[in-house]
């Protein structure tokens, strides 16, 4: 397993958006265990809810039995999703959640071939990898699907790069009709596809993309399975779950990350025939577990009676703006995308192109040193990721964007050529 930097943190103690080391030394945290601390760190109402599940001496029993906690939070999130006649099946991460999808999707349609995004991300199991569109993350060539990689949101090294968003989606979608025609047989399964590609560096697809995709996905019936691991709960702040913004409802939606605030918790939602047709029993042993709905319930309250996707809407302006504006004269970032607290900034070479795997590393390096933690990511490693909790404050998003800003000055400075040269 790597870790990040050249010496490791070991992190013990946390509060808010800040989180400190073995050392004393306190950090401005703006990845957030990859989105998982989205409602901060130590929230009171999170730790109370915790604490009084503890009190009461429950903290297993497996889904073979009745757990309210899990009952309400299903029906909150059945409600939220949009899904008509929507069932919810609680899983322990976004891996599992993302292949149990995967299951009800084929067993439904009784194939085993399926659409995925180039460049994307949707975990580490077998089958998860088999539909992962970056070979950086794929142990194995091995897989129990037959996969099919359609254009995603990484427009930067797409090879329809240069096209206005109108010409982009259109040629996206005669690229699968084409596919449709010469890299199937019979019904396809699925289509499954984060909103914002996570792991790939917080690429944003034109608004239409995803929507035209589906329009043709319904002349067959294929089913659309929208990846909501780390667009949900409000993060990209235009919409509660990140498919929303594209007009599409989906069959399927999957979550995890942040709505536990650390304790483990995934899950998929699915329209009852989906979700029903799966010709097998199904529990989950540790899934929705007491202590974790416990933690939900009230981060996903939290995040409701508190308007954190109206915050992360205007703080994530406030970020990509200011980034924006300061790389202006920066040459080795090649791109500030993104959407809420989602801002990718895509780091190149000399010509302006080439991705610099190395600048990214330094920068962590940099904002480190800073007292700021970011993460990495993208299709080479030369994305840095900013990904703050929903709870930000303005002063702490101006604080770590003039850190951020800073190293990036640094790094810059440090390189012996510049895109002019």
């Amino acid at each position: 397993m790597g870790l990040y930097y050249d010496e490791p943190l070991e992190l013990v103690g946390a509060s808010g958006a800040r989180v400190t080391d073995s050392r004393g030394r306190t950090y401005l945290d703006f990845f957030g265990g990859i989105l998982v601390t989205m409602v901060g760190h130590d929230l009171p109402a999170v730790r109370e809810a915790v604490t009084e599940q503890l009190a009461r001496g429950v903290v297993h029993t497996s889904t073979l039995y009745l757990l309210r906690s899990q009952v309400e939070l299903a029906e909150k999130i059945a409600r939220l999703s949009r899904i008509p006649d929507a069932k919810v099946f609680f899983t322990t991460s976004g891996t599992e959640a993302n292949e149990a999808a995967l299951l009800l999707a084929m067993s439904h349609r009784r194939s085993n071939q399926v659409l995925a995004l180039r460049n994307s991300y949707h975990g580490r199991s077998f089958a998860t990898v088999g539909v992962t569109g970056n070979r950086s993350w794929s142990a194995s060539s091995f897989s129990p699907l037959q996969t099919t990689y359609l254009q995603g949101g990484y427009r930067f090294r797409s090879s329809f790069r240069g096209l206005d968003d109108d010409a982009y989606v259109a040629a996206c979608v005669a690229d699968l009709r084409e596919l449709l025609d010469v890299a199937v047989t019979g019904d396809v399964a699925c289509l499954i596809a984060e909103p914002v590609q996570g792991v790939g560096g917080f690429a944003v697809p034109p608004p239409r993309l995803l929507a035209a995709y589906k329009e043709v996905l319904d002349e067959t019936g294929t089913l659309f399975v929208s990846d909501e691991v780390q667009t949900a709960w409000g993060r990209t702040g235009r919409s509660f779950f990140g498919i929303e913004a594209s007009g599409v409802v989906p069959d399927v939606l999957t979550f995890a990350k942040g709505l536990g605030a650390g304790f483990p918790i995934g899950g998929v939602v699915a329209r009852a025939d989906v979700m029903d047709g799966l010709q097998a029993k199904g529990i989950s042993t540790f899934g929705g577990n007491p202590v974790a709905t416990a933690a939900a319930n009230a981060v996903l309250d939290h995040v409701l009676d508190h308007d954190l996707q109206g915050n992360a809407d205007r703080l994530g302006r406030l970020l990509l703006s200011g980034l924006r504006s300061a790389s202006a004269d920066l040459a080795m970032v090649g791109e500030v995308r993104g959407v809420g607290l989602m801002v990718g900034v895509e780091l190149v070479g000399p010509d302006g192109y080439a991705p610099d795997p190395a600048a990214a590393a330094a920068v962590l390096e940099a904002t480190k040193a800073r007292g700021l933690l970011v993460g990495g990511g993208g299709l080479h490693g030369n994305v840095l990721r900013v990904a703050p909790p929903l709870t930000l404050t303005e002063a702490e998003a101006q604080e770590g964007l003039a850190l951020l800003v800073d190293a990036l000055r640094e790094v810059d400075a440090a390189r012996p050529a510049s895109r002019a040269s």
